[in-house]
């Protein structure tokens, strides 16, 4: 099993800016990838930024050139650090853990509101 605690939400203006953390723990081996997912009231869970076991990153339309995804493999920890902030962004922010064998573990989820 695989745990991960987000934290790093909050609310923020619109145009401000935040860095959601996301810590693995339990059986960490075979990794393939983590990600930050979001999902808005209403809507399906979407992509919103990925990082791959090399370090390859991939991100949502969306979201390209205000969010970036990093990672530090000693803390077993994932970031993404949120600027320019919009009100669109307001969701559910979850982070997964994805095993090269396709196992996916997700998060609990770290609201994000964005008040314009």
């Amino acid at each position: 099993q695989v745990q991960l605690v987000e934290s790093g939400g909050g609310l923020v203006q619109a145009g401000g800016s935040l860095r959601l953390s996301c810590a693995a723990s339990g059986t960490i081996f075979s990794f393939n990838a983590m990600g930050w997912y979001r999902q808005a009231p209403g809507k399906q869970r979407e992509l919103v930024a990925t990082i791959t076991r090399g370090g390859s990153t991939n991100y949502a339309d969306s979201v390209k050139g205000r969010f970036t995804i990093s990672r530090d493999n000693a803390k077993n920890t994932v970031y993404l650090q949120m600027n320019s902030l919009k009100p669109e962004d307001t969701a559910v922010y979850y982070c997964n853990y994805e095993r090269l064998s396709g196992l996916v573990y997700w998060g609990q989820g770290t609201q994000v509101a964005v008040s314009s």
